[in-house]
């Protein structure tokens, strides 16, 4: 081999080496298996549709199994910033998975897209920033319905864990703000493996309130509810934004018929008005995830990760004016440029984190579908 070949070689090599350093990898934690495959899969399913390059940067995308496990969670969150260097880290969708994996991702200084609306403890969420929209604001589009439909008291049947708690408190909280008449007046709770709620729906039908708001996800928000209308519940019922899935109907049939669910409007963005600002990009996930998936396939957590890229496409040629892919400096740069990216159109509504504000949506993000012959409509 010359010598003028060898420094050829050897440049082609660097450059290759070059790329390599400069893909953007990102390490997904999602609850494939478990409790919470329900959420999980659809978000998989959308994330195969992801674009491979933003920005003229290879997307490097790594997606583990969590089987809804704290423990799992950890263990991933663990690789994704030791072993892969990512420069960013999503996940889990469910909530205390998400929870148990931020320590270790805020450690590590990399940027936490949480696809939970998780609460962590004050000072603890420098890094991390959610695409739910967070139960408060949830909490007031369904506060705001309850009151025009006369409702003053409320029963509620949860998860014992952090997303049933974490639902009950935000509830209550809004509810004395904006509607102090509405009272919860008995609560029962269960957890996620669960197969059945006899006891705690034969207490509530007992207390007999005008509504009962139901905290669970998924397919696993149907089990609750057809508890309580077996038990001879005739009161209207409420779901919160994790079962707005059509596992829900699937599941549910005929019990779920008639059923209040809060939900961001990507699911239904044929049905908003030609001036909701999300129309055009819920319509857009709709359109292609359906063309992959089939006709009705569309689900809010799939939505959820259609608006990562949305935000990803945003903020990824911000960092790169600052610091290369693979670099403490580029995490830091995506971290800022995610506090500073404004005003965000996604599917779900309108996105505009700040540096005190990692959660985003405002209180006009949360939209009310009703269940009628087995399919959403806009209440």
């Amino acid at each position: 081999m010359t010598p003028t070949f060898k420094k050829i070689a050897a440049a082609a090599l660097f450059a290759m080496a070059g790329a390599a350093q400069a893909d953007i990898t990102i390490g997904v934690s999602l609850s494939l298996t478990g409790p919470a495959s329900g959420l999980g899969i659809p978000m998989g399913n959308q994330i195969k549709l992801w674009p491979t390059s933003i920005a003229g940067e290879k997307l490097n995308v790594i997606v583990l199994d969590d089987a809804t496990d704290p423990t799992k969670g950890v263990q991933n969150a663990k690789r994704f910033v030791s072993e892969e260097k990512a420069d960013i880290v999503m996940g889990s969708v469910a909530t205390p998975v998400a929870i148990a994996m931020a320590g270790t991702v805020a450690e590590a200084q990399t940027p936490h897209f949480m696809f939970s609306p998780a609460v962590l403890q004050a000072g603890k969420d420098e890094w991390a920033f959610r695409l739910p929209q967070s139960n408060a604001v949830m909490s007031h589009a369904m506060l705001q319905h309850m009151k025009k439909q006369g409702i003053k008291t409320v029963g509620f049947l949860g998860y014992t864990d952090a997303y049933g708690e974490s639902w009950l408190k935000d509830f209550q909280a809004e509810a004395a703000k904006i509607a102090p008449e509405i009272k919860v007046v008995a609560t029962e709770r269960f957890q996620r493996s669960d197969t059945a709620v006899t006891g705690q729906a034969l207490k509530l039908v007992a207390a007999n309130p005008d509504a009962m708001l139901i905290v669970a996800s998924g397919s696993g928000a149907a089990m609750p509810h057809k508890g309580v209308v077996e038990r001879g519940y005739k009161g209207k019922i409420y779901q919160t934004h994790a079962a707005a899935t059509r596992d829900l109907m699937r599941i549910g049939g005929k019990d779920v018929e008639g059923a209040f669910v809060v939900s961001g409007p990507a699911v239904i963005g044929d049905q908003l008005s030609d001036s909701h600002p999300s129309k055009k990009v819920a319509l857009d996930f709709v359109q292609k995830y359906e063309k992959a998936y089939g006709a009705g396939s569309r689900n809010q957590f799939a939505g959820h990760a259609y608006d990562a890229v949305v935000v990803l496409e945003k903020i990824v040629p911000m960092a790169l004016k600052k610091a290369k892919p693979g670099t403490p400096a580029f995490r830091a740069a995506l971290k800022e440029a995610t506090e500073t990216m404004g005003r965000t159109v996604v599917a779900h509504g309108v996105l505009s984190y700040t540096k005190d504000n990692h959660w985003g949506f405002t209180t006009e993000t949360g939209v009310i579908l009703k269940v009628v012959n087995g399919d959403w409509k806009v209440e």
